[in-house]
Parts: structure tokens; C-alpha cells; sequence
């Protein structure tokens, strides 16, 4: 029997606008954080690197809180739209107070300065309005066909805002003057489309009921338990746990290819080429997530289609690793490419694997949780990003980097070669590894799921 499907296309797309809004925030602090605050601002990279790891600490903490507050919100709105909304104002406030850092304070209160904007943003605002995005995917349909699609196609969106501010955003600040100023107009006007992304994409769906979602099987209220109980849910289910893992590391990935702008500036010397790698990794990134659906029904699932694929993905980073040392800028945007067709099944179809997973946790424990199961993406946004941009940090800071300077020392342009090449190509290799198990599909079918 075909499931009941839940949404239109124009419900599917304005969902997919959610991702504009995140990506406004989390593509330009992912690619030009770090290179603003250490050759705008004048900090230093290593104590910035320590500073955003601090800060992952109240990330840890504030990700399955607010997905718990999520799971026991009661609204005419629903339970996960409100948080949503209100909170992407938060998201704005904080990226513009970022790159505005006062250049007549002293350092230690600009590096506090940084500190508190980044924690509210990341730790408080961005949290909730993420958790809750990606926990309407299991709110407002039960067709898993549907949510792959509607994964497809906020990655689609999230791509190509990613692929813009990075193509765009460093010839933009060079035509403002390239100043701290030009950083604060930047973030004011990302910010501006956030806001309108995000809004129209709360109110381009609704939530469908405790019952319905439940399918008509009786279930356990959620709002029964505790922090510490849906904690306990949480690490109890192995699947979760997984990707966890891979959101880690996924984001662990993006990071360390958003500090490509140092490799493309003091590396292959024209710091412009890092908008032409964004459209290699974006152009079949996007055109993959237009083909992920149709390739999960002919891998009849999720689970072989993201191994194939992210085999493919690890081979392509492997392809760059060598085509970098040979020096090959071509060869290098070729295999760019191709890793980046082979990652984008897993993309798409992620937000429809949570689903099932928090689908297992309802069939073995008899409880919903979407909201704390979707905690795991933005705990592995965050954390992973975070973390990713403070590595790259401290690796600039012990390789004796030198902002602006001609020529970088043997030491730094070594460590450029692992941080760009090398440490993509190890996040992919192990992310491999962990799909290799993520076999929840499976463990649902043998949990006694049934088909509507």
C-alpha cells in the first residue's frame, strides 16, 4: 500500500528555505571567522582556537536541553516551529555583533567581546532554531519518501547559499574597502536574508498531531520524562549514537575546507580560487541531492546508497591529497568534484535517517523524542564546526602563521597541506567506517515496524 502523503512542493521548497537562513550564519563563520578576526580584527589564532573550544563546552549542554524543551513545548504553533522562529532573531543579532567587534577596545576586550557573541549565537539562539528545524522533518510527515525528499532539498538550498557566500563574500568586503567596516555591512545584510528565509520557512508548514503521528498506536506521553531521561533514551540507542559520529565528523570536514581561503591565499597564491573550489564541491553536491531520491528507491534504502557513495567520496579526497602535491590546480578541482557527487547522498538522505532512528527509539522504548534525537545534528553542526575552525586555529598558531605576510614559512605552508588535503580525506575514511553499521533500517524491520 503507497503511504499517505503529507505535503505539496511548495510546502517541500518553502521547508528548504530554513537552510538559507542557517547557511547565512554557518558559511560565513565556517569560511571567514577566523581569517577576520586574525588579519581584520588582529587577534591571535591560537588563543581564538581556544576560545571557540571553551565555547563547544556550553554547545554540549545547550543541544539536548533544548531538544528536550522542544519535545515538551504545547503551542498553537506546534511544538517545534516556535522555537524556530523566535530564535533565528537571536541568530542575526549575534552574527552582526560578531563581526563587529570594536577596534578602539583593548584586546582583551575584543577577545571577550568575541567570546560572549559567539556563545549566545552557537550555544543559545542557533541551537534552538536549528533542533527544531531539523526536527520538523519528522513533525509534519510520516512518508519517509517525503522526508528524504525534503532533506534533498534543504541541502540543495544549503548548498547553493554556501556556494554564493563563499564565492561572493570575498570580492564583496574588497569592493566595501575591505575593512572591519565592510565585515559589519557583510553580516547585516546575511543577516537581513536569514531572518526572511527563516520566517518564510516556519509558516510554509504545520505540525501534525501527537495521533496522527503516532499512527494511531498508543504511545507514551513524552512529556512524562525527564532531561535525564531522554538522555538515557538517547545513549541507549546505538544509532544515534552513529550519527551522531557522523555529524561530527562531517562538520569536522567542512570546517577544515572552509580555512581553504589560507591554503588558496598562501598556497596556490590567489586567494579568489577558494570561490572556485566552492562551485566544484557545490555544482555536484547539488546536482547529487537532486538525484538522491530516485537513487533511494533504486538502492531500495539508505544504507547502501550512503556506503557507495561516501567509498567514492574518501576515494575523490584521495584523488586531491595527490593531485595537490603534484601541483595540479585542474586535477585538484576535478576530484574536489567528485568527492563531493559521491558525499551528497548521505546529505540528503540524513534528516530521513534520524527519523528512522527516532523511529527505533519509539519502537523499542514506546516513546517519542524527536526533538532530542534531532539534537544530534545541531550538537554535530556546532561542535563539529566549532571545533574544526579551533584546530585550524591552533595548527596556524604553532606553525608560526604570519597574517598578510608575502611569503609564509616552510613550517606554516606544511601544515596548510595537512590541514586543506590531508585531514578531509581522513574525516571521509572514517565516516565510511561508521556507515558500515548504521544499519537502522534493518534493526526498524526486525523491531516489528509496519507500513501504513
Amino acid at each position: 500500500m503507497e503511504e499517505k502523503r503529507y505535503l505539496k512542493w511548495y510546502n517541500k521548497a518553502g521547508y528548504g528555505c530554513g537552510d538559507i537562513a542557517g547557511n547565512v550564519v554557518y558559511a560565513l563563520l565556517a569560511a571567514f571567522v577566523m581569517i577576520f578576526l586574525t588579519d581584520t580584527v588582529g587577534l591571535n589564532a591560537g588563543i581564538v582556537g581556544v576560545l571557540i573550544a571553551v565555547s563547544k563546552v556550553f554547545d554540549g549542554i545547550s543541544d539536548i536541553f533544548f531538544g528536550a524543551m522542544i519535545d515538551k513545548t504545547k503551542s498553537r504553533m506546534g511544538k517545534a516551529r516556535p522555537w524556530m522562529f523566535y530564535g533565528y532573531f537571536g541568530c542575526a543579532v549575534c552574527l552582526i555583533a560578531i563581526f563587529s567587534v570594536p577596534a578602539s577596545m583593548g584586546k582583551l576586550a575584543q577577545y571577550i567581546w568575541f567570546f560572549i557573541a559567539y556563545t549566545l549565537l552557537n550555544a543559545g539562539f542557533y541551537t534552538a532554531n536549528n533542533i527544531a528545524y531539523s526536527a520538523l522533518t519528522a513533525l509534519v510527515t510520516r512518508n519517509n519518501e517525503e522526508r528524504v525528499q525534503m532533506g534533498s532539498i534543504r541541502f540543495m538550498f544549503a548548498f547553493g547559499t554556501n556556494m554564493l557566500i563563499q564565492a561572493l563574500t570575498v570580492g564583496w568586503v574588497a569592493k566595501l574597502g575591505g575593512g572591519a567596516a565592510a565585515w559589519r555591512t557583510v553580516a547585516i545584510v546575511y543577516a537581513g536574508i536569514g531572518v526572511i528565509a527563516n520566517t518564510l520557512s516556519v509558516f510554509s508548514v504545520h505540525e501534525l498531531s501527537d495521533e496522527e503521528l503516532a499512527g494511531g498506536t498508543e504511545i507514551k506521553r513524552e512529556e512524562n520524562y525527564r532531561l535525564a531521561d531522554a538522555f538515557r533514551i538517547l545513549v541507549r540507542n546505538k544509532y544515534f549514537l552513529m550519527i551522531c559520529g557522523v555529524y561530527l565528523l562531517m562538520q569536522l570536514y567542512t570546517a577544515t575546507l572552509g580555512m581553504g581561503i589560507y591554503y588558496m591565499k598562501y598556497v596556490l597564491g590567489n586567494e579568489k580560487l577558494f570561490g572556485t573550489f566552492s562551485w566544484a564541491i557545490n555544482i555536484p553536491m547539488i546536482a547529487g541531492l537532486v538525484l538522491t531520491p530516485a537513487l533511494v528507491q533504486k538502492f531500495h534504502g539508505m544504507y547502501r546508497l550512503n556506503l557507495t557513495g561516501y567509498t567514492i567520496g574518501t576515494a575523490g579526497r584521495l584523488g586531491v591529497v595527490i593531485a595537490g602535491y603534484i601541483g595540479s590546480v585542474p586535477l585538484m578541482l576535478v576530484f574536489t568534484a567528485v568527492a563531493a557527487l559521491g558525499m551528497s547522498p548521505l546529505q540528503g538522505d540524513m534528516n530521513a535517517l534520524i527519523a528512522t532512528t527516532s523511529e527505533y527509539t519509539r519502537l523499542t522504548t514506546g516513546k517519542r523524542v524527536d526533538g532530542t534525537m534531532y539534537s544530534c545534528t545541531s550538537f554535530g553542526t556546532k561542535v563539529g564546526s566549532g571545533l574544526g575552525t579551533a584546530i585550524a586555529g591552533w595548527m596556524l598558531a604553532g606553525s608560526g602563521y604570519v597574517k598578510n605576510a608575502a611569503v609564509q614559512s616552510a613550517s606554516t605552508v606544511r601544515m596548510l597541506h595537512v590541514m586543506y588535503l590531508w585531514l578531509p580525506m581522513v574525516f571521509n575514511f572514517l565516516i565510511t567506517l561508521v556507515l558500515v553499521h548504521l544499519k537502522v533500517e534493518q534493526a526498524n524491520k526486525k523491531a516489528g515496524q509496519v507500513p501504513d
